[in-house]
């Protein structure tokens, strides 16, 4: 009763005593004293607060199953991009992590190796292809390879009404740990900027673009999970990512071919087109763990 200051935040700790779990307990206190002291240290006015309760309801009001607004803010603020450095402490041998992204959809079709996942999107060919390998180099087969990425106007096929799924697909990997596909060359985008978020990047003075990227998520039994992307070297924006996921050794080169020309597959395209050849290297759960 007639709580204030200090006082205000230590009982807001203390009624957290009886949570059911001893992380929920540490995380909630925790989150409070900082929220607290946030609100002390820029001595936040009544009306900035309804505006930032304005903002949040109006981030999870236009949030949708393809639209993950609140994924988005996080993004932003670097706080994904924390949270990956935290979760996945690896051994320098294996594929650095970066942000998820908003636009992963469940239940992508399945390819097969070689298979053109582009299924019509507009963009210039391109050849992706590699190996999924653990970290003494040595092969890993059957692997759950995924991957997404935006087509040549930047949108994720979830940001247009089509019929069925563009530049998104599932395969797994040969007996040698090879991985290809055909999809479209990847173009910097901007991230969705016609809500809330967009209307806090805007305020900081901050531009909305992604570099060119092809998102993976790698799985296979006995390693850590892989969340990453490739970058396209060439990019222009890879020192301004707005969501800070860019790092070094994620980025490739994309090579340029003449129509007619054959390419690693034995394929001879009748336009011109790109091939990029990665790596992805897997870290196994011991591993990650130590």
């Amino acid at each position: 009763m007639d709580l204030q200051g200090d006082d205000l935040t230590e009982a807001v700790v203390t009624s957290f005593d009886g949570s059911a779990s001893e992380r929920y307990r540490t995380v909630m206190a925790t989150l409070v004293r900082h929220l607290h002291a946030f609100a002390r240290e820029v001595e936040l006015t009544e009306d900035e607060y309804f505006i930032a309760i304005d903002f949040l309801t109006r981030t999870g009001q236009i949030s949708t199953g393809t639209r993950q607004e609140f994924v988005l803010l996080a993004d932003v603020l670097g706080l994904s991009m924390l949270t990956v450095g935290l979760g996945n402490r690896k051994p320098p041998e294996a594929t650095q992590s970066t942000v998820f992204g908003p636009f992963f959809v469940e239940g992508s079709p399945e390819a097969q190796l070689g298979d053109d996942i582009a299924n019509g999107a507009p963009g210039q060919p391109c050849l992706v292809s590699g190996k999924v390998l653990n970290t003494k180099g040595e092969p890993i087969a059957n692997a759950l390879v995924e991957t997404w990425q935006a087509d040549e106007d930047g949108f994720y096929d979830v940001q247009k009404d089509l019929d069925g799924p563009q530049n998104r697909a599932h395969l797994t990997t040969d007996a040698e740990g090879n991985y290809a596909f055909w999809a479209v060359k990847p173009v910097a985008y901007p991230i969705p900027d016609d809500g809330p978020v967009g209307e806090l990047l805007r305020a900081g003075g901050r531009g909305p673009m992604r570099p060119a990227h092809i998102h993976f998520m790698v799985t296979a039994p006995g390693y850590a999970r892989l969340i990453t992307h490739v970058f396209d070297e060439g990019d222009p924006y890879l020192d301004s990512d707005a969501v800070f996921g860019v790092k070094q050794s994620l980025i490739a080169g994309f090579t340029e071919h003449d129509a007619g020309t054959k390419a690693p597959d034995g394929k001879t395209p009748d336009q011109p087109y790109y091939t990029v050849s990665y790596d992805l290297v897997l870290a196994t759960t011991e591993e990650t763990q130590q």
